[in-house]
């Protein structure tokens, strides 16, 4: 066989194994999927179906292996693989709590924006600018608490007075209060998020009559409308998700007294955010680039939560 000849046999089996992708077709469901986990709020929301699917799991697993033991399948009533998957959604509700230390980054950018370019009417104004408050309440309450559960603080810190040289007091910093008080804030900002989706809804209501009223509904009108109300809803079964979760953690004793229904809430809430998120990361298609009615002034700021 000549050099010229094994060469060519060479770039064909580089081609055949190393370039064997080649023969694997462009997906867009793959970009979308990488453009959606590729964002800070894309990654939490999939991590949070994550956690509480398997949170769903380790209960029926250990109801699984008592059933097993029962009908003398098993020797013992525990599940092998459930304390695994326990530890593991420990692991990511951690992550995901540490992963929101920059989670006021984009509440002052939103503060800020908000202000330079109010929304429509000035009771949304109002309302996001108390939303904005609570949620400058909710994060720094959230970062002492996790750092004081993880004992990289002290147990109490130097007043702004002792700073100062004016005394020496100290601010105790008790974990359960702090956790507490971020999630009275984080009620706050859901109560709140009910009257944002009220004023949204008049909005929407308003732009559907004038549309109407003008030149009628064109096809693009209906998809957009279409998808507008979509989304509304959609906030809305999450926000209704949430507030038994703010209402349990912001009360020292709880609203629930099995874990299961905070699990269920969870999950509710991480299937409607991930689908509005994965919704809103969709490419636009030419038709809705192209139309003058595509902007979305009743957008809510679902992507800086939680």
């Amino acid at each position: 066989m000549s050099r010229t000849s094994k060469l060519h046999t060479l770039a064909r089996l580089n081609d055949t194994t190393l370039g064997s992708f080649s023969n694997v077709p462009s997906s867009e469901t793959l970009n979308h999927l990488v453009r959606y986990l590729s964002t800070w709020s894309g990654s939490d929301k999939f991590f949070t179906l994550i956690q509480y699917t398997l949170k769903l799991i380790v209960p029926f697993l250990h109801w699984r292996a008592r059933l097993q033991h029962r009908a003398g399948i098993k020797k013992d009533a525990t599940s092998n693989a459930a304390p695994s998957l326990a530890s593991f959604t420990s692991i990511i509700g951690d992550a995901r709590m540490l992963g929101r230390f920059w989670g006021l980054l984009p509440i002052f950018q939103w503060m800020i924006s908000m202000e330079r370019n109010p929304p429509p009417t000035r009771t949304l104004h109002t309302i996001e600018r108390l939303q904005g408050w609570s949620m400058l309440g909710y994060y720094p309450l959230e970062h002492l608490y996790y750092l004081r559960a993880h004992n990289l603080i002290p147990t109490s810190i130097p007043a702004l007075s002792a700073i100062l040289g004016r005394s020496s007091k100290r601010i105790s910093l008790n974990e359960n209060k702090l956790i507490l008080w971020s999630s009275r804030f984080w009620l706050l900002y859901v109560v709140l998020q009910f009257a944002h989706l009220r004023e949204d809804r008049k909005l929407l209501l308003t732009r559907q009559r004038n549309l109407r009223k003008g030149k009628g509904l064109s096809v693009e009108d209906k998809e957009d409308l279409r998808k507008r109300w979509d989304s509304l809803g959609n906030e809305l079964v999450a926000n209704a998700a949430n507030l038994p979760l703010a209402l349990h953690w912001s009360l020292e004793s709880g609203i629930f007294a099995n874990d299961i229904w905070v699990t269920i809430f969870s999950l509710i809430n991480g299937i409607a955010t991930f689908r509005g998120g994965w919704k809103a990361t969709a490419l636009p298609s030419v038709k809705a680039v192209a139309s003058p009615d595509s902007s979305n002034t009743t957008d809510t700021v679902e992507e800086i939560k939680y």
